[in-house]
């Protein structure tokens, strides 16, 4: 019955989203296409022009695109698991409305990391569609490299629901944004090869879950070689997305059961 009652809880948040999607078309489509044209396209030449060989063999517009596609599938996952979370919690309390049904924590839990699977795709089969409209890489390619970049998004969002049911301050989001979300966004290989960085902070960059996607997304997009052996990646992830659903099941029975 768990997983029944979960896709209840998938299918309610599906509702909401089919009311207010149009306010993420922005976000969702354009942002990609002004990152690349920005970054990609316009720093790009610059980059290109002092590295006849690329980046790991390829143009920095290609190497940046799979980057840009983890790191994007990173944001919407932290963004799934910090302001909803907080809203059902304690804003609006929709979750205390949810566990007045037969729904329990588990199928809470399981349903709202469902959903952000669910999102985490929409916005990573979009950003593949724009990297095909830049000819960055097949159609097939980009399109596999969303799975990669849905492990480090539904990674990211369950690692963000655990930490967001464990404050209680509302100032702790826009802090972990600030210091967590945003440094491993600019340090971990999305922008530049992490053997860029000072040998003290390339240990931290291979703990992020970014790092495991970014590797992922461009050996699927671009062919390139990984750092880690990729099943090794996978499993992190995966262990990733595994460990935080678990932090975050004691937390929600406290703060939502009487």
């Amino acid at each position: 019955m768990a997983m029944p009652l979960a896709l209840r809880v998938a299918e309610s948040e599906a509702k909401v989203y089919s009311r207010v999607w149009r306010g993420s078309i922005f976000s969702s489509f354009f942002n990609p296409i002004l990152y690349l044209l920005a970054m990609g396209v316009g720093l790009g030449t610059l980059v290109d022009a002092n590295l006849p060989t690329g980046l790991e063999g390829a143009s920095y517009l290609n190497f940046l695109a799979p980057g840009l596609l983890a790191a994007t599938a990173m944001q919407t996952g932290a963004g799934e698991g910090a302001w909803k979370v907080r809203a059902g919690v304690k804003w609006t309390r929709t979750y205390h409305a949810k566990l007045a049904t037969p729904i329990g924590v588990p199928a809470l839990v399981n349903g709202h990391m469902l959903w952000i699977g669910a999102r985490v795709l929409m916005v990573s089969v979009v950003f593949a569609s724009v990297v095909v409209m830049f000819r960055v890489a097949p159609v097939w390619q980009s399109l596999a490299a969303t799975v990669p970049a849905l492990l480090v998004g539904v990674s990211m969002g369950a690692i963000t629901t655990a930490f967001t049911t464990r404050t209680n301050s509302d100032a702790a989001l826009p802090t972990f944004f600030r210091f967590v979300v945003i440094p491993m966004f600019l340090f971990s290989g999305a922008f530049f090869p992490i053997t860029q960085l000072p040998g003290w902070m390339q240990p931290i960059a291979y703990v992020t879950p970014l790092f495991h996607g970014v590797q992922l997304c461009r050996a699927v997009m671009l062919e390139i070689p990984t750092v880690v052996d990729p099943w090794v990646s996978v499993t992190y992830l995966l262990a990733l997305t595994a460990g935080g659903m678990a932090l975050a099941m004691k937390p929600f029975r406290e703060q939502l059961l009487p």
